[in-house]
């Protein structure tokens, strides 16, 4: 069985989406939860987020990082294997005053899911911030969480969109000015959602962060994805990947993440040097 594309849409320079028919996997997903995409028999299982499912197919937000990345975007039309969903989705209540927070690209869909499901719930006022690189790699306006937001917040890291650069600057500003907020959302990068943990431990805000760890099976197996969480071991792919924040070991969880960086450098080149015509060498 394989799982038909149906959609590729260039986001900013290095992302786009993916739109997949899967409907048993979208019949089921609740946001938060992720999926495993297998693009041959023999490949590796990728863990990734969504951002929408509806209709019998879900849609992901996808970076051009490396070997797989950027082969499915350029040559593929369909997925050996669609597994999920996966990990534990969150709750979809009324939580009062909420702040959804991304910079990367697995965040942004992240909060597209979230702001989309609690809208639908009364008694939510929902902010979404959402960081990027500059006013250029900003994704079209149909892809970001502004539909579904009582107010939304765009900020750039360069300062081309205001004086803000990151949705750190933005929450700061939103607690000195006396505002009130009941629960945040937050995914992208580790050191970031590090720094955003210490903002809401100072504050006592409950949260759910995405912890992104590497994973190989996604059904808790491996063991790839542990992490220390409160002082106990657990595995992002069965326990989270969303966490309260406060209690993460980020340290820990910031080193492991990069654990195969090399590996994976040593793979997108050997990709990206047999699909032109050869290379000089590059292991050094």
């Amino acid at each position: 069985m394989s799982f038909k594309i149906v959609r590729k849409d260039d986001l900013d320079s290095i992302d786009y989406l993916v739109e997949v028919e899967a409907k048993e996997v979208a019949d089921r997903f609740v946001p938060g939860q992720f999926v495993m995409l297998m693009t041959k028999k023999e490949g590796e299982r990728v863990p990734m987020s969504v951002m929408k499912a509806e209709d019998g197919k879900i849609s992901m937000f996808i970076r051009k990082l490396g070997k797989t990345s950027k082969e499915l975007r350029k040559n593929l039309d369909k997925f050996e294997a669609v597994i999920g969903p996966l990990g534990q989705g969150v709750k979809i209540k009324k939580y009062g005053t909420v702040v959804v927070v991304s910079d990367a690209v697995c965040g942004h869909a992240e909060n597209y899911a979230i702001c989309k499901a609690l809208k639908k719930i009364d008694g939510n006022h929902i902010i979404s911030i959402q960081t990027f690189p500059s006013a250029k790699e900003v994704y079209p306006e149909s892809y970001l969480a502004k539909e579904y937001a009582d107010e939304y917040i765009l900020v750039a890291e360069d300062g081309t969109l205001g004086e803000d650069r990151n949705y750190l600057d933005v929450l700061n500003k939103l607690i000195k000015n006396d505002i009130k907020i009941d629960f945040i959302f937050g995914g992208g990068k580790l050191p970031t959602l590090k720094k955003i943990s210490s903002f809401m431990e100072k504050y006592n805000i409950p949260n759910l962060l995405t912890v992104r760890q590497i994973m190989v099976d996604g059904s808790g197996m491996c063991g790839a994805c542990r992490l220390f969480y409160n002082d106990e071991m657990k595995l992002a792919c069965i326990d989270g990947p969303m966490f309260d924040g406060r209690y993460v070991d980020w340290d820990t969880a910031i080193k492991r993440y990069g654990m195969f960086k090399r590996e994976e450098r040593v793979a997108d080149l050997d990709y990206t040097c047999k699909n032109n015509g050869g290379c000089k060498s590059w292991q050094k």
